[in-house]
C-alpha cells in the first residue's frame, strides 16, 4: 500500500490509444515538456507541506473507502500521515508506525535501492520508469488540466497505467489515478500545497517518547 501511495504522488504521490511512437517505445515530448516543468518548479521549493485525499475503488467500480493524510518535505526528509499510519524519514532511517499496533519498523534508507520516496515522484521519476503521452487538455472548475498517461516500462508492477492531472498554470500536480491489474484505482487528490514553510528537522524522525509502551523494531 505505501509504494502505491507514493506512486501516487505524482508520489501523493491523468486515455486514447497509443501512437505509433509510443509502440516503438519512445515518449511524447510534449508530455516531456511539461513533466519536466512540473520537475523543475518543485525543486525551487525548499519544503512542501501537501494535503492529500486517496479514494480507492474495486474492479465494479464501487468505492471501498477514503481516505485524507498528508505529507511533508523538507530536502531528502519527509513524513507521511495518513489513516493509523505514519512514515517517517530524515534521510539515513526509516520509521514505519503502525497505530493500531503501536509498533514502529526501523530501517535503513537505501538510496542505491531504487526506493521511491515522495521527492522522487514529484521529480524526475519518470525519465527511465515509464512511457509518457500528453492526453489532452481539459477545464475543470477555474482551472486548465493538462493530462498525461504513464505506461511502466516494466511490466511485472502490479499497476499497469498511471493517470497524472497538472494545473496548466501553477505547473504543481494536483491528482493522478492508479490502475492496478487487479481492477483496483487508487485516486489521489491533492487539495492544498504550501511550499517553503518553515518545517524543523525533528518533524522527521520518530520520538518513541512520545507513544507509551511502542514495540520498536529495528530491521537495519
Amino acid at each position: 500500500m505505501m509504494k502505491i501511495l507514493l506512486i501516487g504522488f505524482l508520489t501523493f504521490c491523468a486515455s486514447s490509444a497509443f501512437s505509433q511512437n509510443n509502440q516503438l517505445g519512445v515518449s511524447d515530448p510534449d508530455a516531456k515538456v511539461i513533466l519536466d516543468n512540473v520537475s523543475a518548479k518543485f525543486k525551487t521549493y525548499k519544503t512542501v507541506t501537501a494535503d492529500f485525499t486517496l479514494s480507492i475503488t474495486n474492479a465494479t467500480g464501487k468505492v471501498e473507502g477514503t481516505k485524507k493524510g498528508i505529507v511533508y518535505m523538507k530536502g531528502s526528509k519527509y513524513r507521511v500521515n495518513i489513516s493509523g499510519q505514519q512514515i517517517y524519514s530524515d534521510g539515513d532511517n526509516i520509521w514505519t508506525y503502525d497505530k493500531s499496533a503501536n509498533e514502529v519498523q526501523l530501517t535503513k534508507f537505501d538510496p542505491s535501492a531504487n526506493t521511491i520516496t515522495p521527492q522522487k515522484m514529484f521529480t524526475n521519476f519518470y525519465d527511465k520508469d515509464f512511457l509518457y503521452k500528453l492526453n489532452g487538455e481539459k477545464k475543470e472548475g477555474n482551472k486548465m488540466v493538462q493530462e498525461i498517461e504513464l505506461t511502466p516500462v516494466d511490466k511485472t508492477k502490479t499497476f499497469f497505467k498511471v493517470l497524472v492531472n497538472v494545473d496548466k498554470a501553477t505547473k504543481n500536480i494536483i491528482s493522478s489515478k492508479v490502475f492496478e491489474k487487479n481492477g483496483d484505482r487508487y485516486i489521489y487528490t491533492i487539495n492544498l500545497m504550501k511550499p517553503n514553510t518553515n518545517l524543523p528537522d525533528s518533524l522527521f524522525t520518530f520520538d518513541a517518547k512520545k507513544y507509551p509502551n511502542v514495540e520498536v523494531v529495528d530491521l537495519r
